[in-house]
């Protein structure tokens, strides 16, 4: 029996990539990712140039990505059969051979993968490698710290309601919105109600070749590709700073002034 391995690759930039991850992609004799029908894959671009030579790979094609709406019955029917279909081809590719599992970011960090370590568990050997999650290349991206001493940090998909969505805003103190793409013109909206949209940025396809860091307020309303989540910086933290010291000259000059006038009610 194999082993079926997740290995983060982190948030886009090879370099960024564990060693084990990089080890255990290097030597893999089975590698399966995700993508969408008829294109390469970003998991797969991430890897480009470090696969075995005599690799065999196993494209796993998300069955709907956009094209319907993500409220819909179906879009939930399909991509559950999708994932119980892959979960049962791993776990016959297992019987022979380890597979290795491509998934950017962190797998348990809503990854795809955790859909298929859900239906994997108690069937065959299972193991995740961490990955520096995609939001954490986006922040450093912007030259900001995320958070400062108790900030809170909220996580926040945009496919949640508008409603929702301004809700979790208002508890927090720095906010990372993922999941963008068709629901920018609603984050938009949510981030102006609170009264952050000008502290907003919109990272597009953070530490890879093509990333693009901008103000919010400077992106057109639709202008917002798949890999992009949106940023709010905390600022209210605590921050261990020196006190001021008093300035001595006027320190003293205070105290003459407190002299005279002493001097001349005595």
């Amino acid at each position: 029996m194999g082993t079926i391995t997740c290995v983060g690759l982190g948030p886009g930039d090879p370099d960024l990539m564990s060693r084990k991850a990089a080890r255990l992609i290097e030597g893999g004799l089975h590698v399966a990712y995700f993508r969408k029908a008829g294109q390469t894959g970003q998991a797969r671009r991430i890897v480009e140039g470090m696969l075995h030579p005599d690799v065999t790979e196993y494209p796993m094609e998300y069955p709907v990505t956009t094209e319907i709406a993500f409220a819909c019955i179906d879009y939930n029917d399909l991509l559950a059969s999708f994932y119980d279909d892959w979960a049962d081809r791993l776990f016959q590719m297992a019987q022979s051979h380890d597979v290795i599992v491509l998934c950017e970011g962190d797998p348990f960090l809503y990854g795809s993968f955790i859909h298929l370590h859900a239906r994997l568990q108690g069937r065959c050997p299972v193991e995740v490698v961490p990955g520096i999650p995609g939001m954490t290349g986006c922040w450093h991206a912007t030259g900001q710290p995320i958070t400062w001493g108790d900030d809170v940090l909220a996580v926040l998909p945009g496919t949640l309601s508008e409603t929702a969505l301004v809700h979790h805003m208002q508890q927090a103190d720095a906010l990372v919105i993922m999941k963008t793409g068709r629901n920018l013109p609603k984050i938009r909206r949510a981030l102006t109600t609170t009264g952050l949209f000008e502290r907003a940025w919109l990272i597009e396809r953070g530490t890879m070749p093509t990333q693009r860091v901008i103000r919010l307020a400077e992106a057109a309303e639709h202008d917002c590709p798949y890999f992009a989540i949106v940023l709010v910086h905390g600022n209210n933290g605590r921050r261990p700073e020196r006190r001021q010291e008093p300035d001595r000259s006027s320190v003293a000059a205070h105290s003459q002034h407190e002299t005279a006038v002493n001097g001349r009610h005595s």
